[in-house]
């Protein structure tokens, strides 16, 4: 049982590093052989004292990106999800924000300009050398849709285990 709790403590902390956190309420089924309905439970959370890292960078210029050719926009991932499901896409973007080796991958969040708040910013794991914030990459991988990695760190829509090739300047 130690293990088990040493093992969710690394995960919270790897994915607080991560700062991809939705907060949201679970839902607790009543225990067997008792009536009532689910009651929602708050979600763990971090200590205060915990340093949460930066927000996605605002700076990162974000005209003139070209959509992949055979591609998508993120607004377009965000808007077609149910039927990308599990299959894979291509996407070119801008890398605003980068964490390096959490849980044996980066995570990388990409904008194109395309999308409002809350479908801006496609959330990429991959493996490898982590681009560079600023970088213009071309991101290709499966869609996977409601991935839950616990104590709150939910994705509606992500990118897993993308090849991402960061493309020359100019």
């Amino acid at each position: 049982m130690q293990y088990l709790y040493a093992r969710v403590l690394v995960i919270a902390v790897a994915l607080g590093a991560a700062g991809c956190s939705k907060e949201a309420p679970t839902t607790t089924a009543p225990a067997a052989g008792t009536a009532g309905p689910a009651t929602a439970q708050p979600q763990p959370s971090m200590p205060a004292d915990h340093p949460m890292p930066a927000a996605p960078s605002e700076t990162v210029d974000l005209t003139g990106i070209a959509r992949a050719e055979g591609g998508k926009t993120i607004a377009e991932i965000y808007s077609e999800k149910a039927d990308l499901a599990g299959r894979p896409v291509s996407v070119r973007g801008k890398v605003v924000k980068v964490n390096a080796n959490i849980m044996d991958r980066n995570w990388i969040h990409v904008r194109d300009g395309s999308g409002a708040e809350g479908t801006n910013d496609l959330t990429i794991t991959t493996a490898g050398t982590p681009p560079a914030v600023g970088d213009t990459v071309l991101v290709t991988g499966p869609v996977v849709l409601n991935k839950d990695f616990g104590m709150g760190y939910e994705y509606d829509v992500m990118i897993e285990d993308a090849e991402v090739k960061v493309e020359p300047a100019g």
